[in-house]
């Protein structure tokens, strides 16, 4: 459409149309947020307005202020709608007509753009013409300011017709254009200071969004340097979960076909998953990093104790040696005859004795030390140890492990007792206080409650509340998948080795089984192989020879 001139403008109905299309562009101006989208959309809204064949838009780049330039962003031409367009940049110098506007701030009105006024310092590059076989001839350039009055850009129209239904060659673009109006030019201003106005929130967006992701990426490593074990844990579940999630977008049947999630809810889960152990940082450090069921410290302290109790028995048996030597004992009597040495004959046996004893009870504690479950005689030997005492250096009486070392050494599953459980699981709850406290914007407003139930499952025996199927998010739900996997896999972990694929998906099954997880998540978690995006892949299974054994 052209843009009617306001002396023709024929009623109040009119006025108000026209005023009403201006209102709809800023809106949706204001509804974009991805920057190749707004560009377009300016570029596009302009040439509209102003019945303008074809434009271009320049954005200043100051990121090197020693040598800004201008990029070209965008291009439109509706006679060479086939031709494509990249971006490229170029100086920023008056040498150019986009460059003059950025510099000077000034607009530019040219009926022929090839003949532009002799003190011009500015010329029109034909190289573009030529290559895509087009004449410009009536030429509009606007620059596109900030609130702060700063030129960001260039808008350029090329080519206002004097109908819109005209496709130009250079053999008719004499009669088939026209100059841009005063009037017209008022409007692209009006554009402009818009287009300006939106290209600099965008850039605000883009600049808080990259804030974010640079705390985010901060949060990440305060945790990992913290627990150096986990490197990587994060990263790698919110990779799985994304995936998980782009491929129940692309099921379009069963359970799935009614179910789709937005960009927006895709970054939300990825922000969820990137710091859904960020509670970690209130957990102890010994906490984090134990590798068994006892810290270093304490085994050490176990060794000591050992050491003691077996100076002390060796050092009672020599005394006793010493109390049977008697004064009437013959030196010269055969081995056999002599009372003395067969006492100290049977104490040395005697220690031996011990000695063996305090060695298996060692070995004992070594095993029970590791992040397994004790078959039922190693549990009885443990008691036994617990009821064990040795005579310290003082001569006191003392046991050889501590009611608290003994009830680590009992733990079942694992290498943490109830009450470092319950430190580590209460991560959750800070992890959820901490992000709760964000003030996030609407579209990523779940990020917290998603985060918080990534350790319930789906029969209500999870933590911390004890959710139930229905109330944890279903992104949580692929979090949890993620997370679960993630841990198994990890080669990375003190206290386990990583299992292979096949192992950690066996695991999660009988987590479905149970109705922990998922199933159907699962399934496709499977059967899309989300797993390949860490690279990982499906060992083959074992072959059965014809003995029945595996080779």
């Amino acid at each position: 459409m052209v843009v009617p001139d306001p002396n023709f403008l024929s009623d109040d109905g009119e006025h108000l149309q026209f005023i009403e299309q201006l209102f709809d562009i800023g809106a949706a101006l204001s509804s974009r947020y991805d920057l190749s989208e707004l560009l377009d959309l300016i570029l596009c809204k302009s040439r509209e307005m102003t019945c303008s064949d074809a434009g271009s838009l320049y954005l200043v780049d100051r990121s090197c202020p020693e040598f800004p330039v201008l990029l070209f962003k965008a291009a439109q031409n509706d006679s060479r709608p086939s031709v494509s367009f990249r971006e490229f940049a170029m100086p920023l110098t008056k040498e150019s007509i986009a460059g003059y506007v950025a510099l000077t701030g000034e607009s530019l009105n040219l009926a022929d753009a090839y003949r532009p006024p002799d003190d011009a310092p500015y010329r029109f590059n034909r190289n573009f013409d030529v290559d895509i076989g087009y004449c410009t001839r009536s030429m509009l350039a606007i620059p596109m300011r900030n609130r702060h009055g700063e030129t960001i850009g260039v808008l350029q129209l090329l080519n206002r017709k004097v109908r819109a239904d005209i496709i130009l060659r250079p053999d008719n673009v004499v009669e088939s254009t026209q100059p841009y109006t005063r009037w017209e030019r008022r409007i692209v201003q009006f554009l402009a200071s818009q287009a300006g106005i939106s290209i600099e929130r965008n850039h605000l967006q883009t600049n808080i969004e990259q804030l974010f992701e640079g705390f985010i990426r901060t949060s990440i490593q305060a945790i990992e340097m913290r627990d150096p074990c986990t490197s990587g844990h994060s990263a790698r579940v919110a990779q799985l979960s994304v995936r998980l999630m782009e491929e129940v977008n692309k099921s379009h049947t069963g359970v799935w076909q009614d179910i789709h999630f937005s960009e927006s809810q895709k970054q939300e889960l990825r922000y969820a998953a990137l710091l859904h152990d960020f509670g970690k940082i209130g957990v102890p450090e010994a906490i984090l990093v134990k590798e068994k069921k006892l810290y270093p410290y304490q085994l050490d302290v176990i060794r000591h104790r050992f050491g003691v109790a077996r100076r002390t028995l060796e050092l009672d048996a020599i005394q006793a040696k010493y109390r049977h030597l008697l004064p009437d004992t013959d030196p010269e009597d055969p081995p056999e005859t002599c009372s003395h040495c067969q006492a100290s004959a049977q104490l040395d046996e005697e220690l031996s004795q011990q000695l063996r004893q305090l060695d298996h009870y060692w070995q004992i504690i070594e095993l029970a030390d590791t992040p397994q479950r004790l078959e039922d005689d190693s549990l009885g030997l443990l008691d036994e140890i617990a009821q064990h005492h040795y005579r310290d250096i003082d001569g006191n009486f003392k046991p050889l492990i501590t009611a608290e070392e003994f009830e680590q050494l009992r733990v079942l599953y694992g290498n943490l007792t109830k009450q470092e459980r319950t430190q580590m699981e209460d991560h959750v709850r800070q992890t959820y206080e901490f992000l709760n406290q964000i003030p996030w914007t609407q579209n990523l407003v779940n990020i917290p409650q998603i985060a918080f139930a990534h350790h319930e499952k789906l029969n209500g025996s999870g933590y911390p509340k004890g959710l139930k199927a229905e109330e944890i998010p279903l992104q949580t739900q692929m979090m949890t998948i993620a997370d679960i996997y993630d841990a198994l896999t990890a080669g990375d972990r003190p206290y386990k080795t990583g299992q292979s694929v096949r192992e950690a998906l066996t695991i999660l099954d009988q987590e479905a089984s149970k109705y922990h997880v998922n199933a159907d998540l699962l399934t496709l978690f499977k059967e899309r192989e989300v797993f390949r995006i860490l690279g990982h892949t499906l060992d083959p299974l074992p072959e059965i020879r014809d003995d029945g054994n595996e080779s």
